[in-house]
């Protein structure tokens, strides 16, 4: 019990000031843009996105587990897991 004591000072000494300095996020210079121009929802298939919004100017091919696929298109990204949209990336 005596040699555990002397580890947990040591721990918390070098542990608390990190946890009392953390970093702070700045979140009143984001800004929600409404979207006014359409764009592929969550939840459609590939095959919608393309029969809807056609060829995207560039195809990135999946990667990771699971797999993540983008297509860009001029005014958005299109962000893809297995064949289905998970997100859509308005571009400024």
């Amino acid at each position: 019990m005596k040699c555990i004591a002397p580890l947990v000072l040591i721990t918390t000494l070098f542990v608390m000031p990190s946890l009392v300095l953390g970093d702070t996020l700045l979140l009143d210079s984001i800004v929600e843009t409404p979207v006014s121009s359409p764009h592929p929802n969550r939840g459609q298939s590939m095959e919608q996105v393309y029969n809807k919004y056609g060829q995207a100017q560039q195809e990135i091919p999946a990667v990771g587990k699971p797999p993540i696929t983008r297509w860009v298109y001029e005014k958005f990204t299109v962000y893809f897991e297995h064949d289905r949209v998970i997100e859509t990336v308005i571009h400024r």
